[in-house]
């Protein structure tokens, strides 16, 4: 989420140059890789407030002090506003989430490592400064309006908008913390058997990763509340994408959804412009009432893609995006999950299967009550953990059907053991919190500072 100056480039004015952009995404088998994306909040250990960009313990000065391990820094005006190195980045979300978005790697092994290499270098940096860093998917304790700002511009047009689309868009921004992971596909028919199944299955994400009990010191009724906060975004952005699972899904069916979907920005000449709700068809006509007389590039198109919000996003890749963010260990099992089942041809033949008979009604039930109920959402007669038990069983033995191992012969299986025992215990991280806050915490959240900060 950087904001480098970019080229001029040839205008973009027919939707077929769009379509075919996307479906030169399509990689060989052999040229698939993981990205992971993980948040995290940072706080001072002191007080345990969240902390602004400015001052000698503030957010740009964390920045600067990365640049020792190799990173070098992206600036926006005299502002450094991310670190890149090799094909890894590292960004800041609108209240100051530290993001590291990984570089497309071969195998968990690898994304693992690199998650514990970037919890060492932070870590480091962090107690130097005297800050701490906590992996949850809201605040627990802050108030919205004690989140400082970061100084991005595209920040401010995303931020004078969303109040005008939804109670919780402010709260997205400012509170919320998730981990993703990235994917590839090799063709039309496989990025929507991709694209359906992780859709379906994103549910089961949430709860399987519901880390997100607390707001402002209390508990708030979900066990996803980042999950929740979703709903009333930005509804023309966000959700669960129905039309996925008609006949007709193809990279031009999902171009046609982007360009109906209002933007919020133009990047000129180093600044931001608002143009938000306003329409990319009539950018590429010529005729964006914020840019009259001016057409999109595909630098425009890129970043339009990136300010869509649903459950599962594409770009030239595929985004799994229902998890709340939480500890190191849960940061690999997410890759881990998602690709035992898209990335070996049997398991996904296996998850296309498990999911070939949901309407869009189910799933969207299951989204809507997962963010409260979890594991214990009622499904078809049982509950949805029936189906995560399924579900991590054909991940692991897709896993091993990839036989990518490690230097002691354990192929990328063993990451999903800390989910297994959330499925096989039917207990969110969510629900350990509360039993905590309950029990041994006194009714208090800020122990979760001392016993869940990386």
């Amino acid at each position: 989420m950087s904001a480098p100056d970019k080229p001029v480039a040839e205008p973009i004015t027919r939707v077929d140059s769009l379509v075919e952009w996307m479906a030169a995404g399509c990689k060989p088998l052999e040229d698939w890789r993981i990205g992971t994306e993980h948040e995290k909040f940072v706080f001072h250990r002191g007080d345990l407030s969240p902390v602004p960009y400015e001052g000698e313990r503030g957010i740009g000065q964390f920045l600067g002090q990365m640049q020792r391990f190799g990173w070098t820094p992206v600036r926006e005006g005299e502002n450094t506003i991310a670190l890149k190195k090799d094909q890894a980045s590292i960004t800041l979300e609108p209240g100051g989430q530290l993001e590291l978005s990984g570089a497309p790697l071969e195998n968990i092994h690898q994304s693992c490592c690199e998650v514990q290499e970037h919890l060492r270098q932070v870590d480091e940096v962090a107690r130097e400064l005297d800050l701490g860093m906590i992996g949850l998917g809201f605040h627990p304790t802050a108030k919205r309006s004690e989140i400082p700002w970061m100084p991005k511009g595209r920040y401010g047009v995303m931020g004078n908008y969303m109040p005008k689309v939804g109670t919780l868009g402010l709260d997205m921004m400012l509170r919320t913390c998730t981990v993703q992971v990235n994917l590839d596909f090799s063709s039309e028919t496989d990025m929507v058997r991709k694209f359906r199944v992780g859709l379906a299955l994103q549910p089961l994400a949430t709860a399987l990763f519901a880390n997100s009990p607390f707001v402002e010191g209390r508990p708030n009724g979900f066990l996803s509340y980042r999950s929740h906060v979703w709903t009333d975004t930005d509804n023309d952005r966000c959700g669960m994408l129905p039309f996925v699972f008609d006949r007709d899904m193809s990279f031009e069916r999902y171009v046609e959804h982007v360009l109906d979907v209002p933007m919020y920005f133009v990047y000129r000449e180093g600044r931001y412009i608002d143009v938000a709700g306003q329409s990319f068809r009539d950018f590429m006509q010529g005729r964006l009432p914020g840019l009259p007389g001016e057409y999109p590039s595909l630098s425009d198109w890129e970043d339009h893609l990136s300010t869509l919000f649903p459950e599962v996003r594409m770009k030239r890749f595929i985004e799994m995006r229902g998890a709340d963010g939480g500890p190191w260990g849960r940061l690999c099992a997410l890759p881990a999950f998602w690709v035992g089942l898209l990335y070996s041809e049997s398991a996904l033949d296996e998850a296309v299967q498990l999911i070939a008979d949901w309407d869009v009604a189910e799933i969207s039930e299951l989204r809507d009550r997962v963010p409260r109920e979890g594991l214990d959402t009622p499904f078809r007669g049982g509950t949805l953990r029936d189906v995560a038990l399924e579900a991590l069983a054909i991940s692991r033995r897709g896993l091993a059907d990839r036989a990518r191992l490690d230097r002691r012969g354990r192929d990328e299986g063993h990451f999903l053991d800390l989910l297994d025992g959330i499925a096989q215990s039917g207990r969110t991280p969510a629900e350990e919190l509360l039993e905590a806050w309950e029990q041994r915490w006194d009714h208090q959240v800020y122990p979760v500072f001392r016993e869940f900060a990386y």
